[in-house]
């Protein structure tokens, strides 16, 4: 059977030839996807060989991945908070050493290189989570926004878009002042952050969103303020939620209820938010979350290397909240292993298995978490949508074997980031072959990013 669909407008600037390709419900040899001005112009299957020009893509093509949750800065930590034991609040100190060393130009580095391992991953879009706004003991860099400019200068070279979230951050608890390593996150009010902010520009590969670092770091009376602000522009809103049991203990008795219902109560749920983690909720906290159509982005990796829990995906999902994926302090990157580690972590936590098919979990790796960072036309293979894509080699030694039908359970049950082949954004080849077409080192580039911060 063949099928042909194609949206008018200007001529294509480049065809791609997909041997298999998952068309958002199943498997499908043999297709061709035309570009024009960065978006798709028009698909056919029914192709059994590439036509004169066209790029061969050969393995299993996907829509681009979301990587709806990054702290970039984060990259630098890897394997050095492996060292010993701990919680979450002992990791946030090691955290906080490595922030208090960047400037604009080191945080460019590491961020281009860690966007370059992501796009290497097969992510063609990243939702940074910025709140390193100044420099040390908060004072202004002459240009406010010089960090989050670096980190979109930095995804830019690397080739993949970028939603940077601007992030609110006053306080270190409930009524408490920022300590000398949160000098550097905080504008120390709502309306000094949304100067701020609002002095930030976006374009084609880059949108500006907000975020609400958490509860503990935004007071109440602030929280409005900055839901307002993403209101007015229809930006994205993202907000760490329930990571810690002790950041609820803290809400309740400070303010009598759980943070989610606090978030409720001053505007801050809706359908262009997103909770990050969403670990440690009542029942009634489901439900605010999903009755407002508040996304839910959960990180696995990150999840279980701070021991931070296990958190209701399934229940959230059920009752209304749209899932999305992120990698979050990088302990890996790698958007597999997150779709695959929150169906298998669920299956430990119920003893219960398949609460998510394949192609529920590479929804919420594409198209669900390219909507929490404001692209709902993106993470599709359609005619409109941006011509965006991620290839995955079916020929390694973990995706050998299968079925071509069953690639897309190959791909998101057993494939890994190092089984990318080809990631295309805006039509344009980021990686071929397994290797990055515009940083021509990448391990090389992560390397001296990182030594850099801990000479």
């Amino acid at each position: 059977m063949q099928l042909t669909t194609r949206a008018a407008g200007a001529p294509v600037t480049a065809t791609y030839w997909m041997d298999h390709a998952w068309l958002g419900t199943h498997v499908e040899p043999g297709v061709t996807l035309d570009v024009a001005q960065g978006r798709v112009a028009g698909i056919m299957t029914g192709v059994p060989t590439p036509p004169s020009g066209a790029t061969v893509l050969r393995g299993l093509t996907v829509p681009g991945l979301a990587n709806a949750h990054s702290h970039a800065f984060h990259r630098a930590l890897r394997a050095t908070v492996q060292v010993g034991s701990g919680t979450f609040w002992t990791w946030r100190e090691l955290m906080y050493r490595t922030a208090s060393r960047l400037t604009p130009d080191s945080y460019f580095d590491l961020a281009r290189a860690t966007y370059a391992e992501m796009a290497l991953a097969g992510i063609t879009s990243v939702g940074e989570f910025h709140y390193l706004h100044h420099a040390p003991g908060g004072t202004p860099y002459a240009n406010p926004n010089a960090m989050g400019e670096a980190l979109i200068a930095a995804a830019a070279e690397a080739g993949i878009r970028i939603t940077l979230l601007d992030t609110a951050y006053f306080a270190a608890g409930f009524g408490e002042r920022p300590t000398r390593h949160q000098l550097r996150f905080s504008d120390t009010t709502a309306d000094a952050w949304a100067e701020r902010a609002s002095l930030l520009k976006g374009d084609d590969h880059t949108l500006i969103g907000a975020a609400v670092h958490s509860v503990r770091a935004v007071p109440a009376d602030q929280l409005g303020i900055v839901a307002q602000w993403a209101g007015e522009r229809g930006a994205p809103l993202h907000v760490h939620l329930s990571e810690q049991t002790a950041e609820n203990d803290a809400c309740r008795a400070a303010h009598g209820r759980t943070p989610t219902r606090l978030l409720a109560d001053h505007g801050v749920l809706g359908p262009r938010t997103t909770g990050i983690h969403n670990t440690h909720l009542t029942d009634a906290d489901i439900e605010l979350i999903g009755s407002s159509s508040t996304g839910t982005c959960m990180c696995p990796t990150t999840e279980r290397d701070l021991a931070d829990g296990i958190g209701p995906a399934a229940a959230l999902q059920k009752a209304g909240s749209p899932l999305s994926l992120g990698s979050d302090s990088h302990a890996v990157i790698d958007l597999f292993e997150e779709a695959r580690a929150m169906e298998l972590d669920e299956r430990l936590r119920t003893h219960v298995r398949g609460h998510w098919t394949a192609a529920a979990l590479l929804r919420a790796a594409s198209a669900d978490g390219h909507a929490a960072l404001g692209r709902p036309d993106a993470g599709v293979l359609e005619p409109g949508a941006p011509a965006d894509l991620t290839t995955v080699a079916l020929d390694s030694v973990r995706t050998a074997g299968p079925e071509p039908r069953l690639a897309a359970e190959t791909v998101v049950f057993a494939a890994s980031a190092a089984d990318v082949r080809h990631t295309v954004v805006a039509g344009r080849h980021i990686v071929r072959d397994g290797r990055h077409t515009r940083i021509e080192d990448v391990p090389r580039a992560l390397a001296a990013a990182v030594a850099a911060l801990h000479s």
